[in-house]
């Protein structure tokens, strides 16, 4: 007798999983053009560095946005709590592995001041950067006026998993579309992993997906919760919802592939599964800029119940301008990621990042078992 079939499982890829194919042409890396537009707003890179407190503050957000890039500021963390961010970072990196996570709850608790939100934009608005935020959806209509009063350029809501319906028996829920009235900025939403779901988010009119739900270096959702797709298809999934969002409309919505990534040649794998940038954290927690002192941790690791992410040690490995445009001083691809981006993309034939989403991929061996063994041994990793 045949087995009843109860589920069907298909087969899903994380970055090392794949390899890109190189093209029939070559073109001159130093003319391609890797730029991101979101809405009325375009960047030179297609790199956005994440809304994490070990990443992003209001110095590193000035900093990204001079080099071409946009750095999203978290308005639910330590810089709108606490008037001294700097000595509460201080004290989390200094903390032991044993009471890190009961000090980020501790930490975590304090009330967020309206008056900080505020004033942190305003000071990147000054030195002259983009100034994007992030809020959680719960958060979202108390926050919005004070964020576009403080002129604010571009709006993430984020969580760990968003949809564009939400049942909920006790409040309703944070309607996009509405959201889409009540603001005149841009709004990226995330995150999301499906081709449903980033249908149904394109479809409220928000300006750009956030996909990635699980890969992230310091998220523990997938051990947590068991949710999660692997990153190369997961933005497959979702680029093919934007590109039928685009033929049903017109209008072409970018989406950016969050969390997983280790060095360049990850960066260049979501670019040909089809994203348009990509969001960086543990790599930039790396930088000599960013606030987290050598260390990383995701936004839910504070969570009061249910802790969903770890504290990392990532260590300083060069300055943000090392990291982004070389010259590499390490040789695991974790700097000068702008280089690999667009030595990827001449390999490939790809002038733009639109026709790099063209680039044939294949399933591969990890590249450990491809002759690199001595490799994997002598870095200890």
């Amino acid at each position: 007798m045949e087995s009843p079939q109860y589920k069907q499982l298909r087969r899903a890829y994380s970055f090392d999983e794949v390899a890109i194919v190189p093209g029939d042409i070559t073109v001159n890396p130093d003319q391609t053009n890797i730029d991101l537009t979101i809405e009325n707003y375009t960047f030179s890179l297609p790199i956005i560095a994440s809304a994490m407190d070990a990443v992003t503050d209001v110095n590193f957000a000035v900093l990204v946005s001079k080099m071409g890039g946009l750095a999203v500021l978290h308005l639910e963390g330590v810089q709108t709590r606490y008037e001294n961010p700097g000595e509460v970072l201080t004290r989390i990196a200094q903390a032991s592995q044993s009471e890190v996570t009961g000090l980020m709850q501790e930490i975590y608790a304090s009330p967020i001041k309206d008056n900080l939100i505020g004033e942190r934009i305003q000071e990147i608005k000054k030195q002259g950067g983009t100034c994007a935020v992030s809020v959680t959806p719960a958060n979202t209509k108390r926050f919005v006026p004070i964020l576009a009063e403080a002129g604010a350029d571009i709006l993430f809501v984020q969580s760990t998993v968003t949809t564009a319906r939400h049942t909920s028996k006790s409040y309703r829920g944070l309607i996009f579309s509405e959201l889409r009235d009540m603001v005149s900025m841009p709004v990226a939403v995330g995150n999301c992993v499906s081709y449903s779901a980033c249908l149904e988010i394109m479809r409220t009119g928000i300006s750009a997906v956030l996909v990635g739900v699980g890969p992230g270096a310091a998220c523990t959702t997938r051990e947590v919760l068991g949710v999660g797709v692997p990153q190369v298809t997961a933005t497959i999934d979702c680029a093919a919802a934007r590109d039928q969002y685009c033929r049903e409309t017109g209008r072409y919505v970018p989406i950016i592939t969050d969390g997983g990534f280790r060095r360049g040649g990850d960066v260049c794998k979501a670019l040909a599964a089809g994203a348009d940038a990509v969001m960086l954290g543990s790599i930039f927690a790396q930088s000599k800029e960013a606030p987290g002192l050598g260390y990383h941790w995701g936004m839910a690791h504070p969570h009061p119940a249910l802790p969903r992410g770890t504290r990392i040690k990532v260590g300083t490995t060069g300055t943000l301008e090392h990291i982004l445009f070389g010259p590499a001083s390490v040789t695991d691809g974790s700097q000068n990621i702008v280089g690999a981006i667009r030595t990827a993309m001449g390999v490939c034939g790809a002038t733009t990042i639109r026709e790099m989403h063209q680039a044939e991929m294949v399933i591969a061996p990890a590249i450990t078992t491809e002759g690199k063994s001595w490799q994997k041994a002598q870095s200890g990793s």
